[in-house]
């Protein structure tokens, strides 16, 4: 049976790739005059924030009924990280999105798109910091299969 921590596991990796894919291809359209760059950079953002959603919600599920012990501290660090990425994509999406509909071209604008990208590419790194903390230093979503050894029976 697939658990919470399971399918945090299996959807996570897809907002962060889409997202730091989307982050570099907006850096590489500030060198490059083509639109192809700063198109992709904004529907992997789009796809990067929606992903994001679903990573916090299994996240959530994920970290429920952790209310105290060694992982609580980590945990709620964690979840308070993906909580500002979260509402960092949305906001940045939402922003690239307004942009792009009312075909706004102005340097404050852009600029603006820029440094929300940079804070979010920041974000998305810490909480996935943090996520690997708690899995590869606390342990956090671990089973351990050790052998039976009371049984003896031979297969």
């Amino acid at each position: 049976m697939i658990s919470a921590t399971h399918l945090h596991a299996m959807v996570i990796h897809f907002p962060i790739a889409l997202i730091m894919a989307g982050f570099l291809s907006e850096v590489i359209s500030l060198f490059s005059k083509k639109d192809f760059f700063r198109n992709a950079a904004f529907y992997l953002l789009l796809l990067g924030a929606l992903g994001a959603i679903v990573a916090w919600l299994t996240g959530n599920a994920a970290g429920e009924g952790i209310e105290d012990g060694p992982l609580m501290n980590p945990i709620e660090l964690h979840e308070q990280f993906a909580t500002i990425t979260l509402w960092l994509a949305v906001i940045t999406a939402s922003f690239r999105a307004g942009i792009l509909y009312f075909k706004e071209t102005r340097f404050w604008a852009r600029l603006t798109g820029l440094l929300l990208f940079i804070a979010l590419a920041g974000a998305v790194a810490r909480t996935g910091y943090l996520g690997g903390q708690l899995v590869y230093r606390h342990g956090a979503g671990v089973e351990l299969a050790l052998p039976d050894f009371n049984n003896t029976s031979e297969e």
